[in-house]
């Protein structure tokens, strides 16, 4: 399920997945495949680590690369869970084909 909220991103961030919801920052982005593709790759990842440990090990892994890289946005890109969403957005039938924990192999 696809909702919209705009005023719930901060900066360039225009879309977020906490399942089983996909928010957007505006109506117009629902017609980006890539992104949606991207946020259902996520909505994969949330669902085969039973959902909370997802976003325990999100947060710790973004904590960790915080302080490695000394920057927020590049421990945010280096997250293993982002890599894979990433590297594979433009791939429309990734989220059917990948194995469980794919996002091991982006550690």
């Amino acid at each position: 399920m696809i909702l919209v909220f705009k005023h719930f991103f901060y900066k360039n961030y225009v879309g977020l997945s906490l399942w089983p919801f996909i928010i957007l920052k505006n109506t117009s982005l629902k017609e980006d495949s890539v992104l949606i593709n991207h946020e259902r790759i996520h909505l994969k990842q949330q669902l085969e680590l039973f959902i909370i440990p997802f976003y325990v090990l999100y947060l710790i892994e973004w904590l960790v690369r915080s302080l490695l890289y000394l920057d927020t946005y590049k421990a945010y890109q280096n997250i293993s869970f982002e890599r894979e969403a990433y590297q594979n957005e433009d791939d429309m039938d990734y989220v059917n084909k990948r194995t469980v924990f794919s996002f091991i192999k982006y550690l």
